[in-house]
């Protein structure tokens, strides 16, 4: 039965705000919204009126029913309509809280967001809204999110119990001003197949035809590209094997900084890491490192053993041509569930020109703003205890799993997995299609605890899981979350990082591609430094001391 819709202002504000923007194209639009009338960082501390409604534990949530806008991003092959899913619905039944769902789709997501945002007519959540982490930030000090300190303490226990035992998930949500404003999305730190994603795989069938060992130093590397490329391994008389793909120049390099020494504290610092032999911060894409790295992809690149289309190929382009069995190594999501190959098998380690071998690793805490309470929210309570049972064992069983005798069954030994009506859909429907009927979570982007107990993804097959035991012995100590930036150090740090990003980007390509010659190396070098970098480095510096100083 369809959950009842009931008509909020949110949207029509929403197609206002659209045709003011409009109109006003013309002008400038760039000046950031004011904060509220009458908010403070301290006024989410207090508890709301309606507090007396929440009981302390267990279910309903409350003692009359409560009602709550959310906003959330939705990502392609998730369910369309989170209004009417058997997840949402039955938590209602458990909580008391019935929520309204306003989808936004995630193609859109930025701009809606951001619109909602500038209007003042907020929802009570965002949710899955990929609020990048400044954002989280700055609306937090201005008082649109609600510092949740206090009710994580009183209010989540299983959202506390993480902080605890993970401090550096801790130090990573925290802001400069001591709040915490969101609620993550979080990689369960002993799931390593989920943390080292994705992965490069290697053609077994190819490998097998030509009798070629998996490589393991990058020389091999390029050994191995070039006898698939001379070798003819399909056996159709033609060269139309490609060695290497992947949906994007990015995947090559993380694999490959590994073997340079670089991004050695995690992806999710792009530039910025930590240098072994003064263990002081390093900007390595001016290292004499990283540019070694590109003169080995840029002879890679030239001598066709790269797909030439790497620079613009989509996943789905990807995954197309995967299915034509073209590729002798690719570095993507996994060939069983996402590309459903079974010739490919994990790739080793590759060890570098000065003996670095390491593996670029995510950080558990994946980004900040994931889930966030507005100052519209009349019940912060309810809504803490709401978000925060997916953070307990029997809530994540409960979203990435579903119901027992529906979507999955329960094992003697206490294990779970998914009936035949998921992974055996009687209608042909895939695995994602299938759960998608009754769960949320396909395409990825919501608040909880990714853990290989119940997620059932790619990252969670054995083939993968396999592929992860190879790498984590290469995996640094220590990974870093994001880190957090004041305001003022936020407005600066955006800026500089804008042109010198984009800068390195295109001169990444240009290099590569042989566009522009590794003589101009110090010009480039030159050219970031005059874009800011000093100032960069100071304010990551300054980040860092608040990560490492709690």
């Amino acid at each position: 039965m369809l959950k009842r819709t009931r008509k909020r202002p949110l949207l029509l504000t929403v197609i206002m705000v659209l045709l003011f923007v409009t109109a006003c194209s013309s002008g400038s639009n760039n000046a950031e919204p004011e904060a509220p009338a009458n908010t403070s960082n301290e006024q989410g501390e207090q508890p709301s009126a309606e507090a007396s409604l929440v009981n302390a534990s267990g279910f309903p949530i409350v003692n009359e029913p409560v009602k709550l806008d959310i906003v959330a991003g939705l990502p392609a092959g998730s369910h369309p309509d989170w209004n009417d899913v058997m997840l949402f619905n039955e938590y209602e039944k458990k909580t008391g809280i019935d929520v309204e769902w306003q989808m936004i789709s995630t193609s859109v997501l930025n701009e809606q967001r951001n619109i909602i945002l500038a209007s003042g007519e907020l929802p009570d959540v965002f949710y899955a809204a990929g609020i990048p982490d400044g954002d989280v930030m700055k609306y937090g000090q201005q008082g649109m999110f609600i510092p949740l300190n206090d009710l994580i303490d009183n209010y989540a226990p299983n959202i506390k119990k993480l902080l605890d035992e993970n401090p550096d998930i801790r130090k990573g949500l925290t802001m400069p001003d001591g709040n915490i404003y969101s609620i993550p999305r979080v990689y369960d730190p002993a799931f390593t197949s989920v943390l080292i994603n994705p992965k490069q795989w290697i053609n077994t069938k190819w490998a097998e035809t030509l009798d070629l060992k998996l490589p393991e130093t990058t020389d091999e590397f390029y050994d191995y590209l070039k006898a698939i490329k001379e070798g003819d391994p399909n056996g159709n008389g033609k060269a139309d094997e490609i060695p290497f793909g992947a949906d994007g120049i990015g995947r090559l390099t993380k694999y490959l900084y590994g073997a340079w020494g670089l991004q050695n504290r995690g992806s999710r610092h792009a530039y910025v890491d930590v240098n072994p032999e003064t263990d002081e911060l390093r900007f390595f894409p001016t290292d004499t490192k990283y540019k070694e790295m590109l003169e080995y992809i840029h002879k890679l690149y030239s001598e066709e053993l790269i797909d030439p289309d790497i620079f613009t190929v989509n996943s789905s382009e990807l995954l197309a041509r995967l299915g034509e069995d073209v590729y002798g190594v690719y570095n993507s999501w996994d060939p069983e569930s996402w590309a459903n190959i079974e010739n490919f098998t994990g790739a080793p380690v590759l060890a570098g020109p000065h003996g670095d071998k390491l593996v670029v690793s995510n950080s558990p805490l994946t980004g900040l703003g994931h889930f966030v309470i507005t100052n519209a929210n009349k019940h912060p309570e309810a809504t803490m205890r709401w978000i925060d049972y997916f953070f307990s064992d029997e809530g994540t069983e409960m979203f990435f799993m579903g119901f027992e005798g529906v979507t999955f069954k329960r094992n003697a030994d206490g294990t779970t997995e998914f009936l035949d009506e998921i992974v055996k859909n009687p209608k042909g429907l895939s695995f994602d299609q299938a759960i998608a009927q009754y769960l949320v979570w396909p395409g990825g982007g919501m608040p909880g605890i990714v853990s290989q107990k119940y997620f059932r993804g790619g990252e969670s097959l054995p083939l993968s899981v396999e592929a992860a035991k190879l790498l984590e012995p290469y995996v640094p100590e220590e990974t870093w979350p994001p880190f957090s930036y004041t305001t003022e150090e936020n407005t600066r740090m955006a800026a500089i990082d804008s042109d010198i990003s984009t800068y390195i980007r295109e001169m990444q390509a240009k290099f590569i591609t042989g566009d522009v010659p590794f003589s101009e190396w110090e010009t480039y070098v030159e050219t970031i430094e005059k874009m800011g970098l000093a100032e960069y480095m100071e304010i990551y510096q300054a980040a860092y001391e608040r990560y490492k100083n709690g």
